[in-house]
C-alpha cells in the first residue's frame, strides 16, 4: 500500500507541470550526502512517519466474488493508516526552491483526495478514498526540526503532507461452490418368495409382524369406555 501511495503522489505532481519543466520527483531521505549530489531541480517527498488510525478500525468482513458471481474468498475489513511526508524543493538558488515549493503547495492544497485514475494495485481494487492533508501533520508526528536533526542535514523550508490510506484486509480462500446435485440410487423391488438381501439389526428372535400385529405379536385391543351422559356421575 505504501508504494502505491508513493506512485499516486508522483503521478499527481507530474501532472501539475513538474515533469514537463524537467523537475525530478524522488522519495529519498534528504541527508547531507544526498543533497551534495543534487545537480538538477528536484522535489523530495520523504516519508518519515506511519501510524494507524484506530478510530477507523472496523469489524466483520466482506466477500470476494469471481466473474461468475461465486464467493471465492472472505476478507477482513481494511485498516487505515496515516502516512506523513516531508516535502522539500532543491534547486541552485533559494528563490528557485521557493518558487518550486509554491508550485507543489498549490497542487496539493487543491486536491483533497487522490483521483481514482492515479491509484493502482490494492488501492484501486478497494475503491476507497485516499485523503490528502497538505500543510499539516499528525498530532503525534515528529516535528520537522526533529526530522532534520535525525537526518543530519540543515533545516530548510519544507511542507508537511499527511495521507490517509487503507490497507487491504487479509483474504481467506473459501471452499469451492457445490456444482453437482444429490444423486439418488434405487434397487429393484424383490418379488414374492425372493429375499431382498436385507437383514434385521435388532429383535432377531421376532418374526416379521403382520400388518395388524406389532413387534411382540398380536395385541389385544381394550374395549372403548362407555360414554357418559351429561349429569351422570361415574360409579
Amino acid at each position: 500500500m505504501i508504494h502505491e501511495v508513493d506512485e499516486g503522489l508522483r503521478r499527481l505532481l507530474a501532472e501539475s507541470g513538474l515533469e514537463t519543466s524537467g523537475v525530478e520527483v524522488v522519495f529519498d531521505a534528504p541527508t547531507r550526502d544526498w543533497a551534495a549530489r543534487r545537480s538538477a531541480p528536484t522535489v523530495c517527498v520523504f516519508l518519515y512517519d506511519i501510524r494507524e488510525d484506530h478510530t477507523r478500525r472496523g469489524s466483520g468482513g466482506g466477500e470476494v466474488y469471481d466473474a461468475d458471481g461465486f464467493v471465492v474468498a472472505r476478507r477482513t475489513p481494511p485498516r487505515w493508516f496515516e502516512l506523513t511526508y516531508l516535502v522539500t524543493a532543491w534547486a541552485g538558488r533559494p528563490q528557485d526552491e521557493h518558487r518550486l515549493l509554491s508550485q507543489v503547495l498549490a497542487c496539493l492544497v487543491s486536491t483533497d483526495t487522490l483521483p481514482p485514475h492515479l491509484l493502482g494495485g490494492s488501492l484501486a481494487e478497494l475503491g476507497l478514498i485516499v485523503a490528502l492533508d497538505a500543510g499539516g501533520t499528525g498530532l503525534d508526528a515528529p516535528a520537522a526540526s526533529d526530522v532534520w536533526s535525525a537526518l543530519g542535514g540543515e533545516l530548510k523550508p519544507s511542507l508537511g503532507l499527511r495521507v490517509r490510506a487503507p490497507l487491504a484486509g487479509i483474504s481467506e480462500v473459501a471452499a469451492a461452490p457445490v456444482t453437482e446435485g444429490l444423486v439418488v440410487r434405487s434397487v429393484p423391488r424383490a418379488e414374492p418368495g425372493e429375499t431382498d438381501g436385507s437383514r434385521r439389526l435388532r429383535y432377531t428372535e421376532v418374526g416379521a409382524p403382520a400388518p395388524e400385529e406389532g413387534l411382540g405379536g398380536p395385541r389385544e385391543r381394550r374395549p372403548a369406555p362407555a360414554r357418559r351422559r351429561r349429569g351422570e356421575r361415574q360409579p
